[in-house]
């Protein structure tokens, strides 16, 4: 029953229309948040992404980031030796902002644009990544964490498991004493 639109104004023709900003919700953000391009936590350290990865980060398929690519003139990728196309953090950063306006708070691409032309786009809310991106990228993680635990379970040097080991630890340097007495002498 609670259908898109709902709560909407209408126009004569019946069709939904945005609400003036009055009356729009001011701080709701529907799940977006306020992230400046540098802060972007995108679980990765990288400068570039492919268009298959950034569609998986902004959760939209490659055909609509190279729609948006004709529409906001602010998304200019570049193009690497192979003429893929390189996006940076900061492209990515826009492309969350023009999805928050675009999906959530229902803006055409034309009042997108407006309000990229407008606005800082620091005061432009982000939309968050996508939810399957992120969890690939800590399931990635946890991989890389239990890889380097097998090796150093299996490993059959005994210095090398014992490091982690505390009492083993103490033991090979000495006692507590021992220990207290470097740092004191430090």
């Amino acid at each position: 029953m609670g259908g898109a639109g709902q709560g909407r104004e209408r126009d004569r023709e019946g069709v939904p229309t945005r609400a003036p900003k009055s009356r729009r919700k001011s701080g709701a953000t529907n799940g977006a948040a306020k992230i400046e391009p540098d802060e972007l936590d995108l679980a990765s350290d990288k400068l570039y992404f492919k268009i298959g990865e950034v569609a998986d980060i902004v959760g939209v398929p490659a055909y609509v980031l190279r729609y948006w690519e004709s529409e906001f003139k602010s998304i200019r990728p570049q193009k690497s030796r192979t003429q893929q196309r390189v996006y940076r953090r900061r492209d990515v950063a826009t492309l969350l902002r023009i999805k928050h306006l675009l999906y959530e708070q229902k803006f055409t691409i034309a009042g997108a644009r407006a309000q990229l032309k407008d606005q800082p786009a620091e005061t432009i809310v982000m939309a968050k990544p996508s939810g399957a991106y992120l969890v690939r990228q800590s399931l990635a993680r946890a991989r890389l964490m239990l890889e380097e635990l097998r090796v150093w379970v299996r490993s059959d040097d005994p210095l090398e498991r014992t490091a982690a080991d505390p009492s083993a630890f103490v033991a090979r340097a000495g006692g507590v004493r021992a220990i207290l007495e470097k740092s004191e002498e430090a």
